[in-house]
C-alpha cells in the first residue's frame, strides 16, 4: 500500500530529486520512489486544469486525489486525464473547500477562472495547503497583495503558472542576454495575434443541469446565465476575466520583467478597443500598452482577430540591445546582431514539466519556486495596469517603489473589486 505523507512528515521532508530534467516524461522517470507522494487536489478541469491533472499524475512523487469542478462534464475530463496516466481514480467534488478539509491533501492546483484565483489561493493557504495557481495570479491588484500576504503569513509555497520561468532554453538565453550578449538592453515588446471567433449576443437561458453556476460565480457578484459565457468566453467580461492582456499577455510580460530586471513601471499608457467584433465582449479585441521603467521601456500588443504577428511569430517576446536582439517565440528563439543578421536559432522547451517539478521540490525544501507568488503578482499587475489605463482612458502614473497608482481616485477604484456578500477574501 502507498504511504501518504502526514502534514508533520511532509514539512520535515528534504529537497526532492529530479531537478534539471528536460520533459515531463523524463521528470516522471527520474523521480525516486513511488511512495512519499505529494497529495494534490485540482480545481477547475475543463481545459488547462485537466492538462495539469494529467501532468501532475504523471509525476512519480505526486498523487492527484481530488478533482474539484462545478461542472460534471469538466470533472469527467479531469478524472480521465488522471486515469490516462495510470493513476488511481480521484475523488470528485463540486466544492473545492471539501478537499481543503481533508488533512491528507498537501496542495491545491487552481485552474478555475480568473475571479477564483486569489480567493481560492487565500483559502488554501489558510487551510495549510500549498498552491499551484494558473496565470494570471489574480483578478485585480488588491487580490495580488492579499495572495502574497496569505502565502507569507501561513508559510506556504505558491507557484504561479507562467511556466516559461522554468524553461531551461529560455532561462539560458535570458542569462546570456543579461551577460551582455546583445549589449545594453533598452526596450522589450510582447504580442499575440490570433483569429478568435465572434462570441455573438448571448441569450439568457436556464443553467445546464450539469453546472452549479452559483458556485461557479462564487466570489463574483451574481450575473444571469447566458449561453455564450461558460466555459471560455468569461475571459472577455470584466466580472470574471482580465481580457487577452491577462489571458496571454501575462506570459510575455513575465518574460519582459525577467529579462529587463524590472518590477514596477512609472507610467502606463493604453490604446485600443473593439475594432473587429460586434458582440458581447467587454474587453478589447485590439490593445497596445506602453510601459515606462525609468531608462527602459516595453510594450504589449494583441489583435485577437488577425493572425499576422511580429518577428514572424504569432506569440512572442523580443528584447532590443545596442548590439543586437533576442526574439523568443512560442517554439523557437533566435539571437540577431545589430544589422539584424540571425546568429543562432534554438528550439524552445516551454518548461511545463520543470515548472511542476520545481513546485513539488520547493514545497518540500521550503525554497521559493521559480515563479513565486510575489513575482507572479508583479507580472499580473502589468496586465491590470494596462486594463485600468484602457478602462479609464487615461495614463496611469505610479510610484515605482510601491507599484501604487498616484493621483487618480477613479483608477484606484479599479485596484480592487466588488464581492458577493460573504465572499470577501480575508487573510
Amino acid at each position: 500500500m502507498i504511504r501518504e505523507f502526514s502534514r508533520r512528515q511532509f514539512l520535515k521532508t528534504g529537497a526532492a530529486t529530479g531537478a534539471g530534467v528536460m520533459t515531463l516524461a523524463s521528470v516522471a522517470r527520474a523521480a525516486t520512489a513511488a511512495n512519499d507522494r505529494v497529495v494534490i487536489a485540482v480545481m477547475g478541469t475543463n481545459g488547462r486544469g485537466s492538462a495539469l491533472a494529467g501532468q501532475f499524475a504523471a509525476l512519480s512523487d505526486a498523487q492527484v486525489a481530488y478533482i474539484c469542478d462545478v461542472d460534471d462534464r469538466a470533472a469527467a475530463k479531469g478524472v480521465a486525464a488522471v486515469e490516462k496516466q495510470g493513476g488511481s481514480s480521484p475523488q470528485v467534488v463540486k466544492d473545492f473547500r471539501r478537499a481543503l478539509d481533508d488533512q491528507s491533501v498537501d496542495a491545491l492546483v487552481i485552474a478555475a477562472p480568473d475571479h477564483w484565483h486569489a480567493p481560492a489561493t487565500i483559502l488554501a493557504c489558510a487551510a495549510g495547503k500549498h498552491v499551484y495557481c494558473e496565470k494570471p495570479a489574480c483578478h485585480n491588484p488588491r487580490e495580488g497583495e492579499l495572495m502574497v500576504e496569505a502565502a507569507r503569513k501561513h508559510n506556504r509555497t505558491v507557484q504561479i503558472g507562467t511556466q516559461r520561468r522554468s524553461s531551461p532554453t529560455i532561462g539560458a538565453a535570458i542569462e546570456r542576454m543579461k551577460a551582455g550578449e546583445i549589449g545594453k538592453v533598452r526596450f522589450a515588446r510582447g504580442w499575440i495575434n490570433g483569429d478568435r471567433p465572434n462570441i455573438g449576443r448571448g441569450r439568457e437561458i436556464p443553467v445546464p443541469t450539469e453546472l452549479d453556476f452559483d458556485l461557479w460565480q462564487g466570489p463574483a457578484p451574481l450575473r444571469p446565465y447566458h449561453d455564450n459565457l461558460v466555459h471560455y468566453n468569461w475571459h472577455w467580461f470584466w466580472n470574471w476575466g482580465t481580457g487577452e492582456l491577462g489571458n496571454n499577455g501575462v506570459h510575455s510580460l513575465d518574460i519582459v520583467r525577467w529579462g529587463l530586471g524590472v518590477d514596477h513601471p512609472t507610467r502606463v499608457v493604453c490604446g485600443g478597443g473593439k475594432l473587429a467584433f460586434d458582440d458581447d465582449q467587454e474587453t478589447p479585441d485590439t490593445q497596445l500598452v506602453t510601459y515606462e521603467f525609468g531608462d527602459k521601456g516595453a510594450t504589449w500588443e494583441h489583435k485577437t482577430w488577425h493572425r499576422r504577428g511580429l518577428d514572424g511569430q504569432g506569440w512572442g517576446t523580443s528584447f532590443y540591445g545596442d548590439a543586437g536582439s533576442l526574439v523568443i517565440g512560442s517554439s523557437r528563439l533566435a539571437f540577431y546582431d545589430r544589422m539584424d543578421k540571425e546568429l543562432e536559432s534554438l528550439e524552445i522547451n516551454r518548461g511545463d514539466g520543470e515548472h511542476l517539478q520545481n513546485f513539488i521540490d520547493c514545497l518540500r525544501s521550503g525554497e521559493r519556486p521559480n515563479c513565486d507568488v510575489e513575482e507572479g503578482v508583479k507580472s499580473a499587475l502589468l496586465c491590470h495596469l494596462g486594463n485600468i489605463a484602457y478602462r479609464t482612458g487615461r495614463t496611469v502614473n505610479l510610484d515605482a517603489a510601491t507599484g501604487k497608482i498616484t493621483g487618480d481616485e477613479e483608477q484606484m477604484a479599479l485596484w480592487q473589486r466588488e464581492y458577493r456578500p460573504g465572499w470577501e477574501p480575508k487573510v
